[in-house]
């Protein structure tokens, strides 16, 4: 059996940059990984870069600039006529920028002598790996051994019995990224980041979307002032938000899915030409066999680690989706880095208190840190300053002055407790902050900060400057 000096198991955003970080770090490194892309053929980069991060932006952006020609070009003195969408091309679109990403990583393992084991990966007992092929022309099983091995297996769509998938009426996310055309009518089932992103998507390209959430409250994670603002923008925008909805059956009536719920008013159905089941993800452990190995699973079933990602068996790790935390892509990959860097020695450092989050609607949703309600909830006192972005000049001459950045600062230290953002280009906006926050800065350094101007940042400046009372522009 061949033995390496690091095994990860997971090609994802943890998995790949993981394998990548000890590779660097002078060690050998063997990476199994099973996904098989659209065309049955092998591929790295996990949920993410293949059906999950990166295909949805490729979708958001496409339908992002229909909508634009559609209803707002004229406010720049653009009159677009005759125009359409071609879904099937947007599609290939997509496709490509997948392949060409998923290729590149390809292309870095190869740079960095990574060994790409093509199959499942299957923990034994003394740290070996049985690696089971996944397609027809593959080799043998084969087991290999690991000083090291990295769990990085990630996460799969959450599902419930009252709305099996079959991709065909019902689609799970990676289904809802496939449409030949926009359906006239679309049920989502969730109203969390993935069924906002997909509804907004279809939307814009013509579908009525309804979207049933269990939950009273909508993104309860999210600063209860932006979550109710971005609730009235969508709202607008058209989708059909409707919130303490109880999913209790779906049926099929000729081409279009019955699907019956219940709320405070009583019992209801729709009937919708598709329905996406958008209820979250579940870490992946399917193939892992850890009931062979003793490794512990919480009742949730995510892998047990502690601060520095090990688990309850020595010198194996777990990161990503299948263990606690928020199940981001750019979470995986610094916990991957963070591993990577104990393996060799290095110390290895993760900040959960700085993840970033970003939902990719538009205006797009982003914070870091803490909210108004979880600083009253600890009984932490704090100070709040706010900037709306129809105050910003660069906001005004783009024609999109949705929404507002908001600072949170500690009433004693000044030490930036949480930023929240919703509006124009936030995913990017949001880096200054986690930035500010990683280095303990306080509002009135962001506030003595220059920014260029004009930019959209000029708002965060602003938000800094408004928590001790004292904004320029409002």
């Amino acid at each position: 059996m061949q033995t390496y000096d690091v095994v990860v198991i997971g090609a994802g955003p943890g998995g790949y940059i993981a394998a990548i970080r000890c590779a660097q770090l002078g060690l050998s490194v063997a990476c199994v990984e099973g996904w098989l892309n659209e065309k049955g053929k092998p591929a790295l980069g996990g949920t993410c870069l293949n059906v999950g991060c990166i295909p949805s932006k490729a979708l958001l952006d496409s339908s992002h600039h229909y909508e634009f020609l559609k209803h707002d070009a004229l406010e720049h003195g653009i009159t677009a006529s005759g125009v359409s969408i071609d879904v099937n091309r947007m599609i290939a679109r997509k496709n490509k920028v997948v392949s060409i990403l998923t290729q590149g990583i390809a292309s870095l393992f190869r740079k960095h002598k990574i060994d790409w084991l093509q199959g499942y990966g299957r923990l034994l007992k003394d740290k070996q790996v049985e690696i089971k092929p996944v397609t027809e022309d593959a080799s043998d099983t084969q087991v290999i051994v690991g000083k090291h091995i990295i769990i990085a297996t990630g996460s799969v769509p959450a599902t419930i019995p009252v709305a099996a998938v079959d991709n065909e009426r019902i689609f799970d996310s990676t289904g809802a990224l496939e449409f030949n055309q926009a359906p006239r009518t679309l049920g989502i089932i969730g109203a969390g980041v993935i069924g906002l992103e997909l509804g907004s998507v279809w939307r814009r390209l013509g579908s009525e979307v309804v979207i049933l959430e269990a939950m009273d409250e909508f993104l309860p994670t999210v600063d209860r002032q932006l979550a109710n603002e971005a609730m009235k923008t969508l709202q607008k925008q058209g989708l059909d938000i409707r919130l303490g909805t109880k999913v209790t059956a779906t049926g099929s009536n000729n081409q279009q899915v019955m699907v019956h719920y219940e709320d405070r008013d009583g019992k209801h159905q729709i009937n919708v030409d598709k329905l996406i089941v958008a209820i979250g993800r579940q870490p992946n452990t399917e193939h892992l066999g850890l009931n062979d190995t003793g490794l512990e699973l919480d009742n949730d079933g995510f892998i047990i680690v502690d601060e520095q990602c090990r688990t309850s068996i020595e010198e194996i790790y777990a990161i990503g989706d299948v263990v606690r935390g928020p199940m981001l892509a750019h979470k995986a990959s610094e916990e991957g880095v963070s591993v990577a860097e104990q393996i060799a020695g290095l110390g290895g450092h993760m900040d959960y208190g700085i993840i970033p989050w970003v939902i990719y609607t538009w205006p797009e949703i982003a914070w870091v840190g803490k909210s108004e309600q979880e600083l009253k909830d600890a009984g932490i006192e704090y100070r709040t300053g706010s900037f709306p972005f129809i105050a910003n000049g660069r906001a005004r001459a783009m024609a999109d002055t949705r929404g507002m950045v908001k600072c949170l600062a500690d009433t004693q230290t000044d030490r930036i407790l949480g930023v929240h953002i919703i509006g124009p280009n936030a995913s990017e906006l949001i880096a200054e902050a986690v930035i500010a926050m990683a280095f303990d800065s306080s509002a009135e350094d962001m506030a003595r900060t220059i920014h260029a101007h004009p930019t959209l940042a000029e708002a965060m400046h602003e938000a800094a400057l408004a928590v001790d009372d004292r904004p320029i522009h409002i």
